[in-house]
């Protein structure tokens, strides 16, 4: 039976690099986002069905909204949906449930679903550093975040991009995998081989966890937001993602892409 795959987010970091990696297959890839051709917005439920009709798996990334997210893996059963691919977070088991509320209730709602589910817990993102979220304050030359020096094995989304076509057009059905790097780096040191890279110095502050609340307030970040932010650097300190997983090495046959392999390609 002919695959077709619907990638959500397929304009995203994970995204778009999932429907490149899926190009390399025989299955047919339905796109969608905001923007896209086929149109797929949280905010608007009329447009799920329309996203998921034909669609025989789902590369999904959990809804903000958690509200969002048992319905939507309901309406992907009905449409004739039989595999869910989901993006989470490494560590999730270990956080409460008050933070990253959204992923909790995606992984709830794709394990209860009695599709064949696979769940890929991702530590933060390599591309974090030169795709938005730290982007500005890098080439700024300053990057603020309530971190000390507790390593991160940061992952490369290309690893996860992989990994998710793999779950998507294999059986990996009832599988939870961690995915990160191959060794941990502290975001000083992540920062110093970016300057040395680039040659432009850039500075790395620690700030308190009141302190981030401040700047991100001032940009207008909600509490709540602020609160899931605080909890996920909580974590990171506490060393809950600090181990690096030999999954994706043990997946895809290869070493997991390093941060210095990363910072060559990215910053080059």
């Amino acid at each position: 039976m002919t695959q077709e795959i619907l990638v959500l987010g397929a304009t995203g970091k994970t995204g778009r690099r999932v429907v490149d990696a899926l190009q390399k297959t025989d299955v047919t890839i339905r796109a969608a986002s905001r923007s896209s051709a086929v149109r797929f917005d949280w905010a608007d439920r009329s447009t799920w069905q329309p996203a998921l009709a034909g669609a025989t798996g789902v590369y999904l990334i959990a809804p903000y909204d958690s509200a969002d997210a048992a319905p939507f893996v309901e309406l992907a059963g009905q449409q004739g949906v039989r595999r869910l691919v989901l993006l989470s977070g490494r560590g999730l088991d270990q956080t409460p449930r008050d933070v990253f509320v959204g992923m909790h209730a995606a992984e709830d709602a794709v394990r209860a679903s009695g599709l064949e589910w696979t769940v890929l817990r991702a530590n933060n993102f390599t591309q974090n550093f030169s795709e938005q979220i730290w982007e500005p304050e890098i080439r700024a030359g300053r990057l603020s975040l309530p971190m000390d020096d507790t390593p991160e094995p940061f992952v490369d989304v290309r690893d996860i991009a992989e990994v998710a076509v793999k779950a998507l057009t294999e059986d990996h059905a009832g599988q939870t995998y961690d995915l990160s790097g191959p060794v941990g780096v502290t975001f000083p040191d992540a920062v110093a081989k970016i300057a040395a890279k680039t040659g432009k110095p850039i500075e790395f502050v620690q700030l308190t966890p009141e302190q981030y609340r401040d700047a991100l307030l001032s940009y207008g970040v909600s509490e709540h937001e602020i609160s899931e932010l605080n909890g996920m650097f909580d974590g990171m300190r506490k060393g809950l993602l600090a181990t690096p997983s030999d999954d994706i090495a043990r997946l895809l046959g290869r070493p997991a892409t390093s941060f210095d392999d990363y910072v060559a390609d990215a910053w080059g």
